[in-house]
């Protein structure tokens, strides 16, 4: 493995831990604070956490010093929605299977996610 994947991949890491912060604390105020709904609330974290990502990963993680940030941030969008959309159902499968504590399983699959994020970031985003 080249040491440049590996310094990306630790700080695409660190940038998700960034998010995940980000995220937690946003769906914790929506669905404890403010009673919406738990996967709209979901949906608002991961929402947050995908700005603050996009811009961590594209000038820390990756470098990208070029103009071309509009083209990078639609490709970032689609990933990251088809992250959502991953992040969400296997949400909903492991509440309705599992029966765990929400918090617990959306870290669970924060982590299962954050994989499909990096390689498909890596190949289609940022390339």
């Amino acid at each position: 493995m080249s040491n440049l994947f590996t310094i990306r991949f630790i700080k695409f890491g660190v940038v998700g831990l960034t998010g995940m912060a980000i995220d937690f604390s946003v769906t914790w105020f929506c669905k404890e604070r403010l009673k919406i709904n738990k996967y709209f609330s979901n949906s608002l974290g991961f929402s947050f956490a995908v700005i603050s990502n996009f811009i961590l990963n594209r000038y820390w993680t990756f470098e990208q010093t070029d103009h071309q940030i509009l083209p990078q941030l639609f490709k970032f969008l689609l990933v990251s929605l088809a992250g959502l959309a991953i992040n969400n159902l296997l949400l909903y499968l492991l509440i309705k299977y599992l029966k765990k504590n929400f918090y617990f399983l959306k870290l669970l699959v924060i982590g299962m996610v954050f994989f499909w994020n990096y390689f498909i970031n890596l190949l289609i985003t940022f390339n």
